[in-house]
This record gives C-alpha cells, sequence and structure tokens, in this order.
C-alpha cells in the first residue's frame, strides 16, 4: 500500500471518526476541535490535489485562502457598522467589529515579522500578538464550523415535549421578531410531531418586562391556534440554564422517557446543548433562522458565554499563557 493510499484511508477514516462522535456524543466539547481538523485536512488534500493537476491550480486555490483570511477584518468591521445601523448603539452590537480590528491588528503584525524577517526589536511583541490573533482565531474557527454543522445533524420528526427558549420582550410585554423566529419554529416542529407535543415557553420576567416572557409566549402560541392543554409555561428562569432546569423539571414530573427538543435560534443551539449535556437531557437541539446580519455577533456573544465557564475559561487562558512563555523566554 503506498502514500496517496494510506492518506486516502486516513482521510476517510478521520471524516467516519467524527460522524460516529457527533452522532453519538452531539454536545461533545472535542467534536469541534475534531471537525475543524477535518475541514483543514480537506482543504489541504484539494490543494494538494490542485496541484499534481496543474501547480497554478493549486497556487490559486491556497492564494484564494489567504485572501479570504486578509479579508476577515474587513468583513467583520463592515458587519459591526451595519450592526450599529439596525440594532442600535450597544457593547453587544460592537463585538464584531472589536473582534475585526484585533484580527487586523494580528495581521498587521504577521506581516512586519515576515517583512522584517524576524530582525526587529518588536519582534517579540509582533510575535506575541500574531500568535494570540491565531490561537484565539482557531479556536473560534473551531466553534463556528461545529454550530453551524450541529445544527444538520438528523434527529427524529416526533417530540413528547418542545421547550422554547426566550429571549426578552420589546416595551416589557411584546414578543419581538427574534422570540417569534423561534416560536414559528417550535410550531413546525409541533406540527410534525402530528401535535401530540407539549409546548413549553420557557422565561421568566426581566427588570424592564412587566410579564413573564412564558406568558407572553403563551399569548402568541394560543393566537397561532395551539390548544391551551397543549401548553405549559415555564416563567421562574431567568437565564439559558435557568430554562432548561426548570424545563427538565416539568418533563421529569410527568415523562422522565420523553423525547425532548429544545428550540432556540441557530446561533444559540450549541450552547443550549452544552447546558443539556451539563444536566444530563438528552435532547435535540433545533435553531430558528435569524437575519444574516445579526449572525457574526451573535456568534461571537456565544463563544463568549461558552468560555465563560470556568472549565473552559481555565484551559483557554493555559493555553494562551503558554505561548506568551514561550516567546518571552526564547533566545
Amino acid at each position: 500500500m503506498d502514500g496517496p493510499e494510506l492518506l486516502l484511508i486516513a482521510f476517510v477514516g478521520a471524516w467516519v471518526l467524527f460522524f460516529l462522535s457527533s452522532s453519538l456524543r452531539p454536545s461533545w466539547y472535542f467534536n469541534s476541535f475534531f471537525l475543524l481538523g477535518c475541514i483543514f485536512m480537506t482543504l489541504g488534500a484539494i490543494a494538494i490535489v490542485l496541484y499534481q493537476i496543474a501547480a497554478p491550480l493549486g497556487l490559486i486555490f491556497v492564494g484564494m485562502i489567504v485572501l479570504l483570511i486578509f479579508l476577515v477584518p474587513a468583513i467583520l468591521i463592515y458587519n459591526g457598522i451595519l450592526m450599529l445601523k439596525r440594532e442600535g448603539r450597544s457593547l453587544a452590537n460592537l463585538l464584531s467589529m472589536a473582534v475585526g480590528i484585533g484580527i487586523g491588528v494580528g495581521e498587521i503584525a504577521t506581516l512586519a515579522i515576515l517583512i522584517t524577517n524576524g530582525d526587529h526589536e518588536l519582534t517579540k511583541l509582533f510575535l506575541i500578538t500574531s500568535l494570540s490573533v491565531i490561537y484565539f482565531s482557531i479556536i473560534f474557527l473551531a466553534f463556528m464550523f461545529y454550530s453551524l454543522y450541529i445544527l444538520h445533524i438528523p434527529r427524529r420528526h416526533r417530540f413528547d415535549f418542545i421547550i422554547i427558549h426566550g429571549s426578552g420582550l420589546i416595551n416589557g410585554n411584546t414578543v419581538p421578531p427574534l422570540l417569534a423566529s423561534r416560536i414559528d419554529k417550535a410550531i413546525q416542529v409541533y406540527n410534525r410531531s402530528r401535535k401530540r407535543a407539549i409546548l413549553i415557553p420557557s422565561g421568566g420576567q426581566g427588570s424592564n418586562e412587566t410579564m413573564p416572557e412564558g406568558e407572553a409566549m403563551h399569548d402568541y402560541l394560543i393566537a397561532k391556534g395551539i390548544p391551551e392543554d397543549h401548553i405549559i409555561i415555564e416563567n421562574q428562569s431567568t437565564t439559558t440554564y435557568e430554562n432548561l432546569l426548570y424545563s427538565k423539571t416539568i418533563i421529569e414530573d410527568r415523562n422522565p422517557k420523553a423525547k425532548v427538543a429544545l428550540v432556540t435560534s441557530n446561533y444559540h443551539v450549541y450552547r443550549v446543548l452544552s447546558y443539556a449535556r451539563d444536566l444530563r437531557m438528552k435532547c435535540a437541539g433545533i435553531g430558528a433562522k435569524v437575519a444574516w446580519y445579526y449572525w457574526p455577533s451573535a456568534l461571537i456573544r456565544e463563544f463568549i458565554a461558552i468560555y465563560s465557564k470556568p472549565n473552559k475559561l481555565i484551559k483557554l487562558l493555559a493555553g494562551w499563557l503558554a505561548i506568551v512563555a514561550i516567546i518571552l523566554t526564547a533566545n
């Protein structure tokens, strides 16, 4: 068996193992890095095949990837400007712009190293900046690709309970478009379940709200023709984790072996499923679509929320500090 055949077996085997792992444990943290490795392997394989067919084709393919990398800061900064125009001024809406600027600084530092050939009094600063951006970008890419992939994992079509995650109300009592998209998606799942499922609109009352989100969602469901006896309100939760915790109690009191769906916005599914795993809940995550311009900032917020968990934050910072220490102690 020659080299190309071994590489092909390794390539196919890696993807098969990934699909098995993601099917058996869809919310497992390391699946995201497994997927990213498979994607990098695939891009490398395409580049090699194109280069063997015709060297210019391989070089053009690699050049396109490099160009895309250098365009990322401009795309994110533009998205930040769009968010400010369409969603209003807030720190959350500045996230994509801030990340775009950060990546741009890292790319400039990388170019500075290449131009000076590493022979500059600020080389270590350039290296720290460049490798820090590469490090955090790789971790974010793993999160982003898996967040997209997890939306398309095959799932059953009939459920006993459908949890709808709240997202805040307009004027204290009105369901906003973002939350309406979640509820409408839940209704689709309900209809596919042959209308046998129980819907659990989940959300308590915020400080700027005049009623619990769960109750506002209940009224929306009733207006859409859902029978009252197919709705159980959860109106005590104040976080995504509590949405699941309190909804789990409702479900287990009625049917501990129930088939459960979690319906939220598509960018939010990965985090919801990670919390469900922490709570030992077996369920499927289903995402409702959001406006395309909203997705980058929302995904960055989700990334921050995931890595704010102490166990992940410690690992994240430990890896970064190791990189900084190696650079500072190198001759």
